[in-house]
């Protein structure tokens, strides 16, 4: 037996031997499926079924290749005279037109245009058209010519639309593509498509490949798209009548969540039809996670009818249960999940830590609840959140309508969203203020262009909206008399919706921060600062991250959040069983991060994401699929086998394990208070920003009124007299900390 089934279980082996005809391998989360691709090449070697270079193994990123070509040349003794072809779809594209390049009338040395340079062209066609040009309108743009390339659409077809906005994008992608065309240049979508055409149109350069590789894998089939999927058809087919590829594909149809970029996970399940008398293959045991999360997670999946079925099961068969909390609303729900890292430092390097959400508007909670505790992050895939451009945009308007002087916020916002003042426009005004020693306001104010003098008009507006309407509210006003949010609907792309989403939040915080009593002064220097802030360093530090980047990813301890209806599963994937389907899937990716604990965590109380709005929550669905055999309850951040923390002369209870009462009961219970007396214990658990004193004027648990967030229960004071700050849960807008001098509060 060769010495490398050694190291492989029972199907690991099978999928490494089974070398001749099609094969399927299905692929659990944690089940090895890198290592039984790498055996495979490395056995197809030892074995003499194929020289290294008639093995041809493709996957999606760079990374991904390279660690499959390290450890093919650790697991095969001595120097091999030819590589095998390990690399990602695109880098294979490129090899192969390189040497068929004249075929199809491209020249040899064509160059091929990275992320940096597709938007660089983007942005230079946006400002020709005097749209903004800015980075993330740019990106926005080339993901949309993207996805078009990937579905198999032209520019003609949105040239005819009734909608003004296809038709707009209809002539960005055509100049885009002359672009391309005038620099000799292919994009990454191109690499794929041009691949395809010349093994579609060329018979004899066809078959050269096909006799090129006796033997081809692929990795993570379930996220090829419709090119992908298309030239491995034409690699794989074989011009001898009745005779089978030799091709393994290897992927998880339950982790397929990439569907919104063009990942067909279908192909999966057209494999076995594709090829028939393919061989299917499942890989369940899991090396990642323990048990009790693994049951969890399989709960949820279970739900989707578009699947294989797998069952995964692991060797630890120790470990907690799934933790399930459930906090009165979303600023609650991130001090749990903060002061639960803060406990989880002692023992455990912050990168092994993670909080995982669905939505990047979702992090500015965390980041607050972070800073405060002084806990080190990073965010992985994403801006923080007051760099973002949207933020930094609605926050440019402010600072100009405050301070007409303030002349890089004019600049920001003068041409955004695009209301045709142009480059030269403004270039033309920059040098007449220079020339006359003016601000660029003055110059704005003896222009003669009517556009000009309509965003005067717009700043003087927004100037008594500031000055008239409270903070929040003005900012409301912002977007909407300036078209912003206007602008971000019409373009109707999951990329726009994200943006409302951080500016809907960016609203929030304003309404915090009001609540608190601060002044827009210090809501903007507050903002500004943490815009600075220094990066932490990344090795050690607590991951936030979306869960579309958490895909590979593993941690220790990972808390998924956000477990709501309409936020996740999100809101835009309620309308199909397709994209709810993939909700669950990315859930289920989710849950299986976690290699030791596992918390789900929600929020009873929350605005409404992505509109207006506020209010109670319902559980999201994926939860309710979990049996309450498979979690276990807290009622609070208390850790477990500790005592109850006390805040101020009270305490959150815990809950049972295993409590039979449904979820959808517990939805919007308040927490139980009950008394409890401090423990040295207790003050190691928290850090000092989350102690609380009682203050006789308001006694835990009363109920107040305040003028505007109508009635509520007061949570905690910190502090003492007039400048003590009160934490009240309201029953319409949720948990807000108020300074006493400025609230106004009535007890009731």
């Amino acid at each position: 037996m060769s010495r490398l089934l050694a190291d492989l279980n029972p199907a690991q082996r099978q999928a490494v031997t089974t070398t001749e005809g099609p094969l399927l391998v299905l692929a659990g989360a944690g089940s090895g499926k890198t290592r039984v691709i790498t055996y495979r090449i490395a056995y197809l070697i030892e074995q003499h079924k194929a020289r290294p270079d008639e093995i041809l193994a493709v996957t999606f990123t760079n990374k991904a290749a390279e660690v499959m070509r390290q450890r093919v040349e650790q697991l095969v003794p001595g120097s091999l005279e030819a590589a095998p072809w390990t690399s990602t779809f695109h880098s294979f594209c490129a090899r192969l037109l390189r040497r068929e390049a004249p075929l199809l009338g491209l020249p040899r040395d064509f160059s091929i245009y990275d992320d940096t340079d597709q938007e660089r062209l983007a942005r230079a066609l946006l400002k020709e058209f005097g749209e903004d040009d800015r980075a993330w309108a740019a990106r926005g743009a080339r993901e949309r010519i993207s996805r078009a390339k990937t579905a198999g659409r032209a520019p003609a077809d949105w040239a005819e639309s009734g909608n003004p906005l296809e038709r707009r994008q209809a002539e960005l992608f055509r100049r885009y593509q002359e672009g391309l065309r005038a620099a000799h240049a292919l994009d990454f979508d191109d690499l794929l498509l041009e691949a395809v055409r010349l093994l579609a149109e060329h018979p004899e350069a066809r078959r050269r490949w096909q006799q090129r590789f006796r033997y081809l894998l692929v990795d993570e089939y379930q996220d090829t798209n419709r090119p992908q999927y298309e030239l491995l058809h034409w690699l794989a087919e074989t011009p001898e009548a009745g005779k089978q590829p030799n091709l393994c594909v290897v992927g998880d149809e339950d982790q397929s969540i990439y569907g919104w970029r063009g990942a067909d996970y279908g192909n999966i399940f057209r494999f076995e039809q594709d090829f028939p008398g393919a061989r299917l293959i499942l890989l369940e045991q899991n090396y990642r996670s323990t048990q009790p999360i693994l049951d969890a997670a399989t709960a949820v999946i279970e739900n989707n009818r578009s699947r294989k079925g797998k069952v995964l099961w692991s060797t630890e068969k120790a470990g907690v249960k799934a933790r399930l909390y459930e906090a009165p609303d979303a600023e609650a729900e991130a001090q749990f999940v903060a002061e639960r890292l803060w406990q989880y430092r002692r023992q455990n390097p912050l990168q092994h830590l993670a909080v995982l959400y669905r939505t990047n508007a979702q992090s500015r909670l965390y980041e607050e609840a972070l800073r405060r505790l002084d806990l080190p992050y990073r965010l992985v895939g994403g801006f923080s959140f007051y760099k973002r451009a949207e933020v930094r945009d609605l926050l440019a308007y402010v600072r100009a309508a405050r301070n007409p002087l303030d002349t890089q916020s004019l600049l920001r916002i003068l041409n955004v969203p695009p209301r045709g003042i142009g480059s030269a426009t403004v270039e033309a005004l920059l040098a007449y203020a220079r020339d006359h020693a003016l601000p660029l306001a003055e110059a704005l104010a003896l222009e003669g262009n009517e556009r000009v003098q309509k965003f005067r008009e717009l700043l003087e507006s927004l100037r008594g909206a500031l000055a008239t309407k409270s903070f929040p509210e003005a900012l409301e006003f912002i977007l909407e008399a300036s078209g912003y949010e206007r602008w971000l609907k019409e373009q109707g792309t999951p990329e726009a919706e994200d943006r409302r989403e951080n500016l809907r939040e960016l609203i929030a915080a304003a309404e915090d921060s009001e609540a608190r009593g601060e002044t827009p002064d210090d809501f903007l220097d507050r903002a500004a600062l943490v815009s600075d802030a220094d990066d932490y360093d990344a090795s050690a530090a607590i991951t936030l991250m979306t869960l579309h980047s958490a895909k590979g990813t593993e941690f220790d301890v990972v808390f998924l959040v956000g477990l709501e209806e309409g936020l996740f599963p999100h809101s835009r994937s309620l309308d199909t069983d397709a994209d709810l389907e993939e909700e669950r899937r990315l859930c289920y990716v989710g849950m299986t991060r976690a290699k030791r604990e596992l918390y789900l965590v929600r929020a009873g109380w929350r605005r409404a994401w992505g509109g207006e709005g506020s209010g109670e929550t319902e559980p999201s669905r994926f939860l309710l699929e979990v049996p309450e055999s498979l979690v276990e309850r807290l009622e609070a951040g208390v850790s477990v086998g500790a005592p109850a923390v006390e805040r101020g002369g009270w305490t959150y209870e815990s809950e049972e394990a295993g409590s039979a009462r449904p979820l959808r009961a517990r939805a919007r219970r308040a927490p139980k208070l009950r008394g409890g007396r401090r423990t040295k214990a207790d003050d190691d658990l928290l850090p000092h920003p989350a102690r609380h004193r009682l203050d006789p004027r308001y006694p835990l648990g009363c109920t107040v009124r305040h003028t505007r967030f109508g009635e509520g229960t007061v949570l905690a004071v910190d502090g003492e007299g007039a400048d003590c700050k009160i934490t009240v849960h309201f029953v319409n807008y949720g948990r807000k900390t108020l300074v006493e001098k400025f609230a106004g509060l009535e007890r009731i």
